[in-house]
This record gives structure tokens, C-alpha cells and sequence, in this order.
């Protein structure tokens, strides 16, 4: 993907605001570059696929928000990248679903710092951001490892969410705030922070990944699917934790463990493929 100095790029979103589409090439595929955010929100940066007219039967009735994770050693687990950004395109093509993929506030080209309810609303104006555009009549979220979480967390909140396809989620994230102090200097030195004195209270900052309770939002998922992939040898999330939100989820969701994966999914050509053939079962069916 282009790289942008922070002054440029804040320009160049704030353009996309208010004036027309740009495309950005991400190796042999484009992706129009777009600017949104949630209400009182920083502004996110968003890269927009739309289908050929080649693509499936049913073009561009279908939306799919690919949702990235926290830093893993270093880069983000399923980072707007190489990866999801040529995830993004491959869905596209191959499914004629319009796909938006975008940096929390955060994270990547996008303005703010971490907050996990921050997060919620970020992707809650993605969906919304999706649902817009001219012709998508139905939504469907994409997450990796704390955005399979968040993924799940948002199909519970808004029953026009379609499906989640969830990879490597997160059962809970009280561990994360058991030590405020320590949770704000990992997420500066990850550069998820980025303003000084923020937050100004760590200790209710913090309190927002506790209060999160993923489980009791999957079982709100129902009747609408739910894929759950894992790997067996995932060195960040215990397996429990994707047995616990399928068992949530009850008959809705399907597991899938994968034998030898680790934690970074999106770079496993067997869990892409698992995505490809779950999505060519359900975008056919009838809204």
C-alpha cells in the first residue's frame, strides 16, 4: 500500500470527505481510498473494493467489513497490509461483495488513540459507512483474533448484521486490564497511543476491556451464521476461547479447528479457503 506522510495523509482523507473518490493500487488490485467517522470520532482511513461487472451473480448486493486486530509481534494480527488489503480484493473479485477494510482509531493511517469502546463505535460507523454505499443491501463482518472478537460483539448489538466470519477471537479481554499502567505503556510503545496524557484516566480506560463480555453477545448472533476458525497450535488464544463463543452461539455457529495454525490466520491459505467456501454458501441465499 502507498505510504503517506501524517501530515499528507490527513489532508488527503479529509479530502475524501468532502470531495471525490480516489484509488489507491495495492499491488495489481485497486482500492478506492475513503474517510469516515464515528460520531465525535477521530478520522479513519478505509480502503473500499467494489466487484467487477465479471464478478458473482448478485454484484455489490453484498458488503463485507474486514476487521484487524491488536499488534502481535510487532505487526497487527490481520493489520490493513499486504494481507487483508489483498484479502479484501480477493473477496471482491471472487464473491462480488463490496469489501471495506479500515485502521481503527489508532492504528495505521487513521487519527486517535486506542479505546476499546472507541473500537465499538469505529466499526459500528464502518458498517454504517458500508451500508451507504449505493446498492449493498446486506452486511457481513470478517474479523481476526481482538476484531473477530469486536466482529462478534457487533453482529450481537445490531441484529441487520448478516454474519460473522471470525478468526482467532478473544473469549475475553479482562486480562488485558488487569494492570492499567502496564496495558497503557504496551499500547504507547505499540503506537496505539500516540497523545500525551492520553487517557486521562487509565484505570476507567482499562475498565472498558473488562466490562467487555463477548460470550453473552454471541448468543444474541442466532439465527444468523456464525463461523468460528482456530488454530490448534494458537500461541495467543486458547482454543477455550472459541469453544466458549461457539457453545454461546449455540447452533448457529460452526467451528472450525485447524490442525498446526497458529494464531495469524489471515496468512493460512487453509482458513482463506474455509472463508471463500463459507461465503459461497450463504451470499446466494435470499436476503
Amino acid at each position: 500500500m502507498a505510504r503517506l506522510g501524517a501530515g499528507t495523509w490527513r489532508k488527503y482523507v479529509w479530502a475524501m470527505a468532502s470531495g471525490p473518490s480516489r484509488t489507491l493500487v495495492v499491488g495489481r488490485e485497486a482500492g478506492e481510498a475513503v474517510a469516515f467517522e464515528a460520531p465525535g470520532g477521530p478520522v479513519l482511513a478505509g480502503l473500499l473494493f467494489r466487484p467487477t461487472f465479471s464478478a458473482a451473480s448478485g454484484s455489490g448486493r453484498h458488503g463485507v467489513v474486514l476487521v484487524q486486530g491488536f499488534p502481535v509481534g510487532g505487526r497487527m494480527s490481520g493489520a490493513p497490509g499486504y494481507g487483508l488489503t489483498h484479502l479484501a480484493a480477493r473477496l471482491s473479485t471472487e464473491t462480488g461483495a463490496v469489501v471495506l477494510t479500515f485502521d481503527f482509531r489508532g492504528t495505521g493511517r487513521s487519527e486517535g488513540d486506542l479505546s476499546l469502546n472507541g473500537w465499538r463505535a469505529d466499526l459500528a460507523a464502518a458498517v454504517g459507512t458500508l451500508r451507504a454505499v449505493p446498492g449493498v443491501e446486506r452486511i457481513w463482518l470478517v474479523g481476526f483474533a481482538a476484531g473477530a472478537t469486536l466482529s462478534i460483539c457487533a453482529a450481537g448489538e445490531d441484529a441487520a448484521v448478516a454474519g460473522v466470519a471470525a478468526f482467532a477471537p478473544q473469549a475475553e479481554f479482562s486480562e488485558r486490564a488487569i494492570d492499567p499502567r502496564r496495558l497503557v505503556a504496551q499500547a504507547r510503545a505499540a503506537g496505539l497511543i500516540r497523545s500525551p496524557g492520553y487517557p486521562p484516566d487509565a484505570a476507567a480506560w482499562a475498565g472498558e476491556f473488562r466490562a467487555l463480555r463477548p460470550a453473552a453477545l454471541a448468543a444474541k448472533v442466532p439465527p444468523r451464521p456464525l463461523l468460528i476458525v482456530h488454530g490448534a497450535n494458537d500461541e495467543v488464544v486458547p482454543l477455550a476461547d472459541a469453544r466458549e463463543l461457539a457453545e454461546a452461539a449455540h447452533a448457529s455457529a460452526e467451528l472450525r479447528i485447524l490442525a498446526s495454525a497458529g494464531h495469524m490466520l489471515l496468512y493460512d491459505p487453509r482458513a482463506v479457503a474455509l472463508l471463500l467456501g463459507w461465503f459461497d454458501r450463504y451470499l446466494g441465499a435470499p436476503a
